[in-house]
């Protein structure tokens, strides 16, 4: 708060109600609610303008549910469901709504954002895929797993689509509960529908498969290095998480090829998925490195896998997934060896990589 003091004296600042709300729920979520009601005060004597108040209020909403700050979480609440009533904007109405839906159901009370979105029918604003979305998680993720898929149900029925988005969210909370078999259904059923994979679906299935997390967590297990041997570990839900898996878009959307260069890119990957990501590169580079019309090898000339420095790593400049890929190029005698320009690379000859596989 004395730094936030300081920097609005200075001649550049400029009054910004998000930070302001961010920063009243993070003293408010740490006892200080003098300040943080100060702070509020103050903002709220700055803005004139009946949206301009509405769409602050909006932004406490959201700031506190993020905090999970029960005291000023509610006291806000009910500022911004007085100025919804009070309001003939349908854009104040609609986003009033929207905060309020979101923040409840952030709040783990999906009830009451779903009697909420009710209410918003009532005012005649038909409820978005943002709203579905945050009734539909936040059922899964406290384990209220029936009214999940009951959302998505009217998803359906609305017209909506379930895109990747949703999907995701419906298989991080069975992974969340455990169930595996519903996660092996979930995904039996986006490919029946064409709902594309993504990388963070890798992240939630494979962080759900607790064979390859335990493997993972002590590099120095004699983990798995090939799909062949992955699938004779695995037994039960976890073979079949993989198998599902298996063929998707997600590593040719990770991969580029060209004469020049091979480069695999494992940014936005858990350990789990980049260690399966790489299983599967290796296995097309192999069938890749093939002869072509002229009855010439295809060998391009650098071959990059993009493992990352570790900036964004629970222990920054320690990336888990360089480390992990690097073991397995070891233990794999691979040439790949790390990028003396780029340290969050590995880097090899196409000439040296084709003749390792082959």
């Amino acid at each position: 708060m004395q730094l936030y003091s300081r920097i609005k004296e200075a001649s550049w600042f400029e009054f910004n109600p998000k930070l302001v709300a961010a920063l009243a729920a993070l003293l408010d979520k740490h006892g200080r609610y003098n300040e943080s009601e100060a702070l509020i005060s103050e903002a709220v004597s700055k803005l004139d303008r009946h949206r301009e108040l509405a769409m602050f209020y909006c932004n406490l909403v959201e700031s506190h549910s993020k905090q999970s700050s029960t005291h000023g979480f509610d006291s806000c609440y009910t500022q911004l469901y007085q100025l919804l009533c009070s309001s003939s904007s349908v854009y104040v109405k609609r986003r009033a709504f929207e905060s309020m839906v979101s923040g409840l159901c952030t709040m783990d009370r999906p009830s009451e954002g779903e009697s909420l979105m009710e209410e918003m029918r009532g005012n005649g604003l038909k409820p978005s895929i943002f709203e579905f979305r945050s009734l539909m998680y936040a059922y899964g993720r406290i384990g209220l797993l029936s009214d999940m898929l009951r959302i998505v149900h009217q998803m359906e029925d609305e017209g909506l689509v379930i895109d990747t988005i949703c999907s995701n969210m419906v298989l991080s909370s069975y992974g969340a509960h455990n169930d595996l078999p519903q996660m092996v259904s979930w995904l039996q059923k986006m490919k029946t529908s064409t709902i594309p994979f993504s990388i963070r679906t890798y992240n939630t299935v494979l962080n759900a498969c607790p064979t390859i997390s335990a493997m993972l967590q002590d590099l120095r297990n004699n983990i798995p290095l090939s799909m062949d041997e992955l699938h004779g570990t695995l037994k039960g839900d976890e073979a079949l998480l993989v198998k599902e898996l298996e063929g998707s878009q997600v590593l040719e959307e990770a991969m580029v090829w060209d004469s020049m260069e091979v480069k695999l890119d494992l940014h936005g990957m858990h350990l789990g998925s980049a260690y399966f990501i790489m299983l599967q590169w290796i296995e097309e580079m192999r069938s890749r490195f093939s002869l072509n019309n002229d009855g010439k090898p295809v060998v391009p000339a650098e071959v990059v896998v993009v493992c990352g420095s570790g900036k964004h790593s629970n222990v920054r400049g320690v990336s888990p997934v360089k480390t992990m890929i690097k073991e397995m190029m070891v233990r794999m005698k691979s040439p790949m060896r790390i990028d003396r320009k780029n340290a969050g690379c590995l880097i090899a000859k196409g000439k040296s990589v084709k003749d390792w596989l082959c």
